[in-house]
C-alpha cells in the first residue's frame, strides 16, 4: 500500500512547491499567458441608450384622464408591446443598418447589411424600461445599443429610433386607412338601412294621414292624446244628453197625462219641473186651492158661498193648467226633438271617433316598432360616422410621432464590462491558485510530515539496516510515518 502525504502546516506546502515546481507553475503560466492574450485581442463594447416616452393618440384620450394620457394600464401597455416588437422587427434592424453603413474590417464583398449580419445585430438591441419600472408600467422606456466603437453605437441607437417612429407611424396610417375604408362601408351600408326603415315608417305615416300627429301623441305618451281625450268628453257629454232626453220625454208623458188627469200633475217629481216655473207655481196653488176646497166642505155645505167661490178659483186654476199645459207640451216636445238629434249626433260624433282612435290602435305598434328601428338605425349610423371621423383624424395625425425623445443618445465613460488590465490581473491570480489546486489533486497526502521528522532518526536506521529486530519492528509500525520525499520517491519508484 502507497502511502499518502498530509499538509499540516504552510510550510508543508512550500516544501511541495520548491520540490515540484514544474506541476503548478506550467498550469499558472498557461491561464496567466492565455488571460493576457485574451486582453490584448478584446475589443471594447460601448453601450449607447437613448431615453424615449410615448402617448396615447389625441383623438383617442379620455377627456377625464387627459389628451395624450391612456386610459388604463393595459391600453398603455398593449401599444409599448407594438413598439418592442416594431424596435426588433426585421425591417427596423435593416434600415438601421443600412443608414449608418458596415463597420470597419468589413471582409464580406456581399450587400450590406445580409440577413446573418441583420440577425448579430438584434442580441445588441435591447427595449428597456427605467429603472427599477416593469415594462409597460411607465410611459417612458430605453432604446439600448451595444457596439465596439463608441461613435458607431450612438449612429445605431440614432438610426433605430429614427427608423421605429416612422415605422410606427407608417403602422399607424396603415391601420388608420384600412379601418377608415372599413368604417366608410359601415356607413354605406347604415344609410341604406336607415332609408329603408324610414321609408317603411313614411308608408305608414302616409296611411294614418290627419291623424298623424295624434298617433305620435299615442306612441309618445304611452296611450294619452287628444282624441283620446276628446273621447271621454264626447261620453260624459252623451250621458249628460241621454239624461235629459229621458227626463224630457217622462216630463212630455205626464204633461199628456196631466191634460186629462190634473192628478198626474200633482204627482209630478219636483225635479221634473224645475224648468218649468209656471206650471210649478200652478201646481202648487192648484193644491192649495183643492186643500182649501176640501177644508171647507168638511164644515160647510156645498152651496155656502165660500164653498162655492173655492170651487169656482179651483176650476179657474185648473183651466189656467191646461192652458199652460199645452203650452208647456209644446215647449217640451220641441226640446225633446233636440235632446234627441243631440243625442245622435253625439253618438255619431263618438262613432267617429272611436273608429278613429281603433285605426290608430292597429296601427300604433307597428309605428312604434318602426321609430325604434329608425332610431336605432340612425343612432348607430351616427355611431359608425364618429368612429369614421376618430379614423380619418387619426390617419391625418399619424404624420406627427406619438414617440419623442428625452434626450439625446449617450453613452457611459468607459466600455461596459472588464478592463484589460482587470482581466490580466484576474489571469494572474487565477493561474497560481489554479496550479496549486491540480497539484494537490495530483499528490495524494496522508499523515503530517511534522510527526514523520520526529522520528527521522528511527526511519534513518531502519534505511541503513544498523538496528535489530526491535527497531525493525519499530520501523515497519511506523511505516506511514515517512518523511515526504521519502514518500513520495517511493510511490514514483517502479516495482
Amino acid at each position: 500500500m502507497n502511502p499518502t502525504p498530509a499538509l499540516a502546516s504552510p510550510a508543508d506546502l512550500l516544501r511541495l512547491l520548491i520540490q515540484f515546481p514544474l506541476r503548478w507553475l506550467a498550469p499558472s503560466a498557461l491561464v496567466a499567458l492565455s488571460a493576457c492574450g485574451y486582453a490584448g485581442i478584446k475589443s471594447d463594447t460601448w453601450e449607447a441608450q437613448q431615453a424615449l416616452i410615448v402617448r396615447n393618440e389625441a383623438a383617442r384620450s379620455s377627456l377625464e384622464a387627459g389628451l395624450g394620457k391612456f386610459r388604463h394600464a393595459d391600453e398603455m401597455k398593449a401599444l409599448l408591446e407594438t413598439v418592442l416588437e416594431l424596435a426588433m422587427s426585421h425591417n427596423v434592424l435593416a434600415q438601421a443598418l443600412s443608414e449608418v453603413g458596415p463597420p470597419e474590417g468589413r471582409t464580406s464583398s456581399d450587400a450590406w447589411p445580409t440577413d446573418q449580419e441583420i440577425a448579430d445585430f438584434a442580441p445588441a438591441l435591447s427595449v428597456t424600461p427605467p429603472k427599477g419600472a416593469e415594462f409597460g408600467k411607465t410611459e417612458v422606456f430605453y432604446i439600448k445599443v451595444k457596439d465596439g466603437s463608441r461613435q458607431r453605437a450612438l449612429a445605431l441607437t440614432t438610426a433605430v429610433c429614427e427608423q421605429l417612429e416612422a415605422r410606427f407611424d407608417q403602422l399607424r396610417d396603415s391601420r388608420a386607412k384600412s379601418m377608415g375604408d372599413e368604417l366608410s362601408k359601415a356607413v354605406e351600408l347604415a344609410h341604406v338601412d336607415v332609408d329603408k326603415a324610414t321609408a317603411r315608417l313614411k308608408g305608414v305615416e302616409q296611411q294614418v294621414g290627419s291623424d298623424l300627429s295624434e298617433l305620435r301623441n299615442l306612441q309618445e305618451s304611452h296611450g294619452d292624446s287628444d282624441l283620446r281625450k276628446k273621447s271621454l268628453e264626447l261620453e260624459s257629454e252623451l250621458r249628460q244628453a241621454e239624461v235629459s232626453q229621458r227626463s224630457l220625454r217622462k216630463l212630455a208623458e205626464i204633461l199628456v197625462a196631466s191634460k186629462s188627469d190634473q192628478g198626474q200633475l200633482l204627482a209630478t217629481p219636483a225635479g221634473l219641473l224645475e224648468d218649468q216655473p209656471t206650471l210649478k207655481k200652478l201646481k202648487e196653488e192648484l193644491a192649495l186651492a183643492q186643500v182649501h176646497t176640501s177644508t171647507l166642505m168638511g164644515s160647510m155645505t156645498a152651496l155656502n158661498p165660500q164653498v162655492v167661490a173655492a170651487r169656482e178659483t179651483e176650476e179657474h186654476i185648473r183651466s189656467n193648467v191646461r192652458v199652460e199645459l199645452d203650452v208647456i207640451l209644446r215647449g217640451v216636445t220641441h226640446d225633446l226633438d233636440l235632446a234627441e238629434a243631440k243625442v245622435n249626433s253625439l253618438e255619431d260624433q263618438l262613432g267617429r271617433l272611436q273608429k278613429r282612435l281603433d285605426k290608430l290602435a292597429g296601427l300604433r305598434a307597428e309605428y312604434a316598432s318602426l321609430v325604434a328601428e329608425v332610431n336605432h338605425r340612425t343612432q348607430l349610423l351616427e355611431t359608425v360616422q364618429r368612429e369614421l371621423s376618430e379614423a380619418r383624424a387619426s390617419q391625418a395625425g399619424s404624420q406627427t410621432s406619438l414617440i419623442a425623445p428625452l434626450d439625446a443618445p449617450t453613452t457611459g465613460p468607459k466600455p461596459i464590462g472588464p478592463s484589460r488590465a482587470i482581466i490580466a490581473a484576474a489571469g494572474a491570480a487565477a493561474g497560481p491558485v489554479l496550479g496549486i489546486g491540480l497539484l494537490m489533486l495530483t499528490l495524494p497526502m496522508g499523515t503530517s510530515p511534522a510527526s514523520t521528522a520526529r522520528n527521522g532518526s528511527t526511519g534513518s536506521t531502519a534505511r541503513n539496516g544498523t538496528n535489530g529486530r526491535s527497531n525493525g519492528s519499530n520501523g515497519a509500525s511506523r511505516q506511514h510515518e515517512l518523511p515526504l520525499e521519502q514518500v513520495v520517491a517511493e510511490r514514483e519508484r517502479p516495482h
